[in-house]
């Protein structure tokens, strides 16, 4: 039995509120249970100078956790006068499974920031950064396009992510918090909307895992990942 009651294939409820900031082109407060980030889509009349005259776009994400998203305080990070080594990798992780659905060249030489703030974390907070970062993009992107900025929606597919696990034995889908700190492993899997792999990460936390439990945990992913999909479909009044 999970601690939640869920069966083992069950997502956690999620929702997908758009248009919760009136100032950033785009954004999205995404839930997966008791976790909620808001993603915030911010473009830019720039990109980095390694791309200038490319004609390609930029898109990057970057990731913070508010000091009361957790059950104890922790302290900004801007007052230790540095970023963590988890937020960089979180960061660069959320910027890596936008650009693999972007097509830079038809966004052109603009620069779009994904700002993803956790404000309660239960688990899966990168899942969700990832899963509501794709819908704010896309809302960012469309009024480009109404303000023809953009010829098209620069995207060859969707993009969603969620966390699979071995929680006592047995491979479960969305893991909480409770189930995350106990899991013997867990992985996290990024998958586009036609179930093309961007990024796993695996890792065993107690004891080493077979290929079949990683192959169960790939099903339960792609499972959940439909649903995403789906809920980010909705979301964005998609046919």
């Amino acid at each position: 039995m999970r601690p939640s009651g869920r069966a083992p294939d069950q997502m956690r409820p999620v929702s997908l509120e758009v248009g919760v900031n009136k100032y950033a082109e785009g954004s999205c407060l995404a839930r997966f249970g008791d976790t909620q980030v808001l993603c915030m889509a911010s473009v830019e009349d720039r990109v980095p100078m390694w791309l200038k005259g490319t004609g390609l776009g930029w898109v990057t994400g970057e990731y913070g956790m508010l000091p009361r998203a957790t059950e104890e305080r922790t302290d900004r990070e801007a007052a230790r006068g540095r970023q963590g080594g988890r937020t960089q990798e979180i960061q660069r992780l959320i910027g890596r499974s936008l650009r693999a659905v972007t097509d830079r060249k038809a966004l052109g030489e603009f620069q779009i920031r994904i700002d993803c703030d956790v404000l309660q974390a239960d688990g899966g907070t990168r899942t969700a950064a990832i899963t509501g970062g794709y819908v704010a993009l896309h809302l960012a992107c469309q009024r480009m396009k109404d303000l023809g900025l953009l010829k098209r929606l620069p995207f060859t597919d969707q993009v969603a992510a969620v966390s699979c696990g071995l929680y006592k034995e047995i491979p479960v889908l969305d893991l909480d918090y409770a189930e995350d700190s106990a899991a013997r492993a867990d992985a996290n899997f990024v998958l586009t909307g036609a179930g093309a792999i961007v990024e796993l990460q695996g890792t065993a936390e107690q004891s080493a895992f077979a290929e079949e439990e990683f192959q169960a945990m790939l099903r339960l992913a792609r499972k959940g990942i439909g649903e995403l999909v789906l809920a980010q479909r909705r979301a964005l009044d998609l046919k």
